[in-house]
């Protein structure tokens, strides 16, 4: 006869009470996940998490009160969850899992790691230590309605990287300062002009306009140009000076700031009269007209919710005023050169963002926007569901029963989609995948190629922006497999520091040459061959060879099958739904694309899957999708034949 501890089997209590798991993240999954690993038995818990509460963090982290607000996530989590269970034991870090210290070693006294994170950086790094300690972490997500759980386990399932995902959506440089088309356009400006003014100045996100744009051009022979161009000299006039030290000298006067962003910038785009010659040409906006001619009810208050409202004009104009004169006191009780971090929760920034992205849409002759629908859209947020947490966090659970028990086999990939499938079903379990022969993390010998044109390419950004962002490396070296072992990067400081302003060319790297870089902390080695070109579209600094994660693969056509399949016992009965890869990863985010625009932030109504194709879901750090492997025609053929048999295979209304 079955022992029985409560629900369990005696053996699988036993290794609740005495095996040692780690969750990674203390917030909406985190919370969750914390109170129900310590109700259902699991006695050795450590939990790691860098950030503090926040008040907006109270509606749905509910380990969180209002008196812990500026605490430490994971301290007031552990003491939470010790009032659930005070024999727990309980190790809570504040800090990062990047940080050195939580070394291989440190992976390997777990038997299992507990994903709860909200950016891919660290879900990349935990994934890699995962698999170098050979160690079961079991992944999670949420975005809004939309959820996923997935187990990995080294050499028996796809790892988090075995899928490529896009990099976040960019947009021209001079798409954003001389010609927006889309209110995402204006928003990302707003969000630059914030930066720019109050904020840390950074020369990619310039606002004034793009006299470098190969569009632009402008006859100043023409009479009605020329006046044009001569508007700009006067107040508030279009030197080529820093923004802030501008703003600084007028003492960040709102209707200085407003008149030069609004009405001289505008009119200097219009002198490039190259510009409008198929589109619609900006109108300038003046304060002073528009104070004249304000409609008194247009200064009345609003009903209705703060955030849900349109404003006017002038409204707008109202709003940046306020909100550059609170921004302003800001800086000046931080003191002299201090500068402000955007903050979507900040009043007085959300504001601002607000009203100078509005007041922008409407010189472009675009549809303003909601407070709200600005804030998803420049907070890259879609609202958190504390409902959809609590469901994943109890899938998490009971995968990780499933691992405690042996029983990795029957570890599943499960979805938690926002309509139920025609089966009238919410939650989707999916077979796990083999791991991808061409996944540049966990294959046998991981390599890749690079296209990138070695006489512009500088050592330090084939560290910082190849290696650390694109690959996700903490500390690379990198070694030229030139016969002489040449090293070009070395993570002790200060070794190849000298190598940080030089060309790749410089050292003998043409195209062809292989480099082998190795990241100790990660116990991670890529070789990177290197592809030279010189035909890189403009501002792309290099390119993955291979890779084109924006769009899904087309059907494979292979000979259909007579063996039916059903409740998924095959493995090409796979349901259409997003794939593992990039599923919502983030309980918290999601980037909205701007081809979803018109739809505010509703990211998660999906369209009905493509026929033969997995349908994919946004990722959370990108709002892009990205592809999975396409279902067979068996697959497709046995949902069509056994659709009354199989929860698996979901239709989407």
């Amino acid at each position: 006869m079955v022992q029985l501890v409560g629900p369990l089997r005696k053996e699988l209590a036993d290794s609740l009470s005495t095996g040692k798991v780690l969750v990674v993240g203390a917030g909406g999954i985190g919370c969750e996940l914390l109170k129900n690993l310590v109700l259902t038995g699991f006695k050795n818990i450590e939990v790691i998490d860098l950030d503090t509460i926040d008040v907006s963090n109270l509606n749905r982290q509910f380990l969180f009160q209002k008196k812990h607000v500026g605490k430490s996530k994971a301290q007031v989590a552990k003491d939470s969850a010790l009032l659930f269970c005070p024999t727990a034991n309980i190790t809570a870090y504040h800090d990062s899992i990047m940080n050195p210290d939580y070394n291989t070693e440190f992976f390997r006294q777990f038997v299992m790691v507990m994903n709860a994170l909200d950016n891919r950086a660290a879900r990349n790094h935990v994934n890699r230590m995962c698999l170098a300690a050979d160690i079961p972490l079991i992944e999670s997500g949420t975005a809004g309605y939309l959820g996923q759980v997935s187990v990995i386990k080294k050499g028996l399932t796809e790892c988090y990287e075995c899928q490529p995902k896009p990099t976040q959506k960019t947009f021209p440089g001079c798409t954003i300062r001389n010609t927006p088309s889309e209110p995402i356009h204006c928003i990302v400006w707003a969000k630059y002009l914030f930066n720019q003014l109050f904020g840390e100045e950074d020369a990619d996100q310039e606002v004034s306009p793009d006299t470098a744009d190969p569009e632009a051009a402008w006859n100043m022979a023409d009479t009605d140009t020329a006046a044009r161009a001569t508007a700009s000299e006067k107040d508030g006039d279009i030197k080529r000076v820093s923004t802030k030290e501008w703003a600084r000298s007028t003492g960040y006067d709102p209707v200085k700031l407003f008149n030069k962003l609004f009405k001289d910038d505008i009119m200097y785009l219009l002198t490039m009269d190259k510009l409008w010659k198929k589109r619609k040409a900006p109108t300038p906006l003046d304060w002073q007209q528009l104070e004249s001619s304000a409609c008194p009810q247009e200064e009345s208050p609003v009903t209705g919710l703060k955030d849900q409202q349109i404003l006017g004009v002038w409204g707008h104009c109202q709003l940046f005023q306020h909100s550059v004169e609170r921004l302003r006191s800001q800086l000046q009780e931080k003191g002299e050169g201090a500068e402000l971090v955007w903050d979507k929760d900040d009043a007085p920034a959300m504001d601002f963002v607000t009203a100078a992205a509005n007041l922008r849409m409407h010189i472009f002759s675009m549809n303003v926007k909601s407070r709200f629908d600005i804030k998803s859209m420049a907070g890259n947020i879609i609202p958190a569901i504390a409902t959809t947490n609590a469901i994943i966090a109890g899938l998490i659970v009971l995968e990780g029963l499933k691992i405690l028990s042996g029983e990795l086999e029957s570890c599943r990939t499960i979805f938690l989609n926002k309509c139920p499938n025609l089966r009238k079903k919410l939650l989707v379990p999916c077979i796990l995948d083999p791991p991808s022969k061409d996944c540049y993390v966990c294959a046998s010998k991981p390599e890749v190629t690079v296209k990138l044109n070695v006489h512009k390419t500088m050592v330090l950004s084939l560290q910082d922006r190849i290696l650390k962002e694109r690959f996700g490396m903490v500390a690379p070296d990198v070694q030229i497999e030139d016969g002489k072992g040449t090293i070009l990067v070395s993570s002790e400081e200060g070794e190849t520091e000298c190598n940080n302003g030089k060309f790749l060319s410089d050292f003998g790297i043409r195209n062809g040459s292989r480099l082998q870089v190795d990241d100790f902390l990660q116990d991670y080695t890529l070789l990177i061959n290197v592809l030279h070109t010189e035909e890189l579209e403009r501002d792309v600094e290099f390119e993955v060879v291979g890779e084109a994660p924006d769009k899904a693969p087309p059907p494979q056509a292979k000979p259909e099958e007579s063996n039916s399949v059903s409740n998924g016992n095959k493995d090409s009965a796979q349901p259409s739904t997003s794939s593992k890869a990039s599923a919502p990863a983030d309980d918290d985010l999601m980037i909205v694309d701007s081809d979803e625009e018109e739809q505010g932030a509703s990211s998660s109504s999906l369209a009905p899957p493509t026929s033969g194709t997995k349908r994919k879901h946004a990722d959370a750090e990108t709002g892009e999708t990205s592809t999975k492997r396409p279902r067979t025609n068996q697959a497709a053929t046995a949902a069509r034949n056994h659709d009354d048999d199989d929860d698996d295979i979901i239709a989407l209304d």
